[in-house]
Order: C-alpha cells, then structure tokens, then sequence
C-alpha cells in the first residue's frame, strides 16, 4: 500500500489551517491503514517538495492527493514536477473536483444559510471560485456550476476572485435577481474574505470545510490513483 501525501495550497489565515487539518484527521480516521501526511504547495510548512524527499526516501511508493478543487497550475506544475523528480517512487491523483460530491456538500452550504429560510428566497446562485490562469480550471468551475444547479434546481452563473475567467464583482453586478454567493472555497481565508466583500451584504456561503464527504471524495482520489498503479504494474511484469 502506498502513502498518501495530502497536498493544500496553505493560508497565512490560522482558522483555514484548522480546517486543512481537520480535513487530513478526518480522512485518518476513515482509513487509518493508509500511512498520511499534509504538505504545502504555498505559504505553509512543510513545503511539498521537502515532505515529498522524506517521504519517498522511508516507502516504496507514495500518491499525492491534491486537496485542491479545480486543475491548474499547482496540480499540473508543482504536483507534475514532485512525480517527475521522483519518477517511479510517486504518483499524483487528480484535482478533487469537478465532482458530484463537492455540488453535494455546496447544495448543503447554501441550504444552511442563516435565517434557514433565506434560501428558499433564492432566485439566482453565483458560484465564487478562487480562479486560475489555466483554461482547465474554469472549464472545472463551469461543470461544478452545472453539477449545483441540477441539485438546487436554479441557475448558477460562475465568478473568480482572480486569473482570467469573468470575475466575481462584474458577475454579481450583471446577474438579476435574488442572488445568493455559493463559496466554491476549501476554507475560510483571504480569498473568503473576498468573496464576502464583493458580495456587498448578499447571502453568502460557508467555505465547504472539514467535511467527512470530502474526506471520502479525497480517499476516493487516492485508491483511483492506486488502482492505476497496480494495473501499470502488472501489465510491466
């Protein structure tokens, strides 16, 4: 069995390291088989790079689980250079969505917005990603925007907070209606910060957190990532 590596980008923000954290200790306890760390792509410590020499050096083989939603740079560049500099010891798995689950956990963000009732007033929902300057990434976020609207029967209109996709103010100022702001963030920092200043006092979501489908969903990545490796090996053999 391989060890997983749980990849985050990092925060400077104490209450998205928590929940990063948390993240990693619910998908400990979901299979405490697999031996599990938690490195960084930015901000944080350990750095990838370093966590990714200890590790391979103490294991045969070891998958890399992005916990990060969309493909992008740090998928396709800082996860892609850590396999190649590693090559035959360290497979990465894919981004964690786009995916059913993820348009599952927004649905509830947004049904628990406070009062309860606000939602039920919706019209309209802004799905308000962090952005990319990879075409891959958007092209995600348009599928995740699909994937809730067909749970929240409404329709969802995309907006970044950064990269090249139509950003999140112009989205909001152009969209009519009765709008609420679905967080399409892993946990609450700048980034969320954001989002709920750009939404000028509309309803907006909680980030999707330390929750155990996500866990699942990331646990999910790596026995994919697993199982490709079992097959390429026996085909080698």
């Amino acid at each position: 069995m391989s060890d997983l590596i749980a990849v985050a980008h990092g925060t400077a923000d104490p209450r998205g390291i928590r929940v990063v954290h948390e993240l990693v200790r619910l998908m400990a306890r979901q299979r405490p088989d697999i031996p599990m760390s938690l490195g960084f792509v930015d901000v944080d410590l350990p750095a990838l790079p370093d966590l990714t020499r200890r590790v391979v050096a103490d294991s045969n083989h070891a998958v890399l689980v992005p916990l990060l939603l969309s493909t992008g740079y740090h998928v396709t560049t800082d996860l892609g250079n850590e396999t190649l500099r590693h090559h035959g010891k360290l497979t990465s798995a894919p981004a964690l969505g786009p995916d059913p689950v993820l348009a599952d956990i927004l649905a509830t963000r947004l049904q628990e917005l406070p009062p309860r009732a606000v939602f039920g007033r919706v019209d309209h929902v802004v799905l308000a990603a962090a952005g990319s300057s990879d075409v891959r990434a958007l092209a995600d976020c348009v599928e995740m925007g699909r994937l809730v609207g067909e749970r929240i029967d409404r329709p969802v209109t995309v907006g970044y907070v950064s990269g090249v996709g139509r950003r999140l103010p112009e989205v909001l100022r152009e969209t009519r209606g009765r709008l609420a702001v679905a967080s399409y963030l892993l946990a609450p920092g700048f980034f969320h910060s954001l989002v709920r200043r750009y939404a000028g006092g509309r309803p907006v979501s909680e980030p999707l957190g330390a929750d155990p489908r996500l866990a699942a969903l990331a646990l999910r990545r790596y026995d994919e990532a697993e199982s490709l490796l079992t097959v390429s090996a026996r085909a080698g053999s």
